[in-house]
């Protein structure tokens, strides 16, 4: 990829990833034309994803106001068969941002569902122990997702859940056209911190839908933090239909 397709810049920190497992049937409806979704271990995935957008520049221009934020994020994963290799990619439900401006731009050049309201976070160090936790406000009420970890980073082990989970390099959406765009995402592989506690507090059925309810109200499959890094978004591409579509 050449510097002249970059769309946007960014350091991703602090990635908190509560990951849970969904019936296939709950995302069948969801997954872009040229797509399938992507299985771990026979299971498939969801996941809410909390971090900090920090030094972010589109099209090479650092806007004002609009550098350092949170996202929170609702994802599933698919992969696409391309120049005979999978692309292992995320779709996402929906995507959280306190700026309108941002929502804007992302819904209008890639389709993506984002939606702005206040948010916040706080990433807190006592000791070895850390505590991440992003919040947003909804209908006068702050909802949240965090997760408590302890000791040093670890590298992920090809094939774990993990790896899983946060190596999918591109992205895909649905515009209202019903076409798919493809755009990649380029960023070295991350360290985690694994968590026991991860929690999600929220009405998921005003947030997300119904059909999630039943996969998001327990207790997640697993739960990490990412320490993050610099992240490069390629200009998305929309994929030719197929002959059959």
């Amino acid at each position: 990829m050449t510097s002249e397709r970059r769309f946007l810049e960014a350091d991703w920190r602090n990635l908190v990833m509560l990951n849970y497992v969904v019936d296939p049937d709950a995302l069948a409806d969801r997954v872009p034309a040229g797509c399938e979704l992507d299985f771990w271990s026979g299971r498939t995935f969801v996941s809410v994803v909390g971090f900090q957008f920090l030094r972010t520049r589109v099209l090479n221009v650092s806007i004002p106001f609009h550098r350092d934020f949170e996202e929170v994020n609702l994802r599933f994963y698919v992969r696409r068969r391309a120049d005979g290799a999978w692309r292992r990619g995320v779709v996402f439900v929906k995507e959280l941002v306190p700026r309108f401006a941002t929502a804007f731009v992302a819904r209008r050049l890639y389709g993506e569902p984002y939606e702005a309201m206040p948010m916040r976070h706080s990433h807190c160090v006592d000791g070895d122990r850390m505590t991440t936790s992003y919040q947003w406000r909804r209908g006068g009420v702050w909802e949240r997702m965090s997760a408590t970890v302890s000791g040093p980073p670890v590298s992920l082990e090809d094939g774990s859940e993990e790896w899983f989970i946060s190596e999918h390099h591109w992205g895909y959406s649905q515009p209202r056209d019903r076409t798919t765009v493809e755009y990649r995402v380029d960023h070295p592989r991350w360290r985690v911190w694994r968590s026991g506690s991860g929690t999600l507090e929220c009405d998921v059925a005003a947030l997300y839908g119904r059909s999630f309810v039943d996969a998001l109200s327990g207790a997640p499959s697993s739960a990490f933090v990412a320490e993050g890094s610099p992240v490069v978004v390629m200009k998305g591409e929309r994929l030719k239909p197929s002959p059959a579509a």
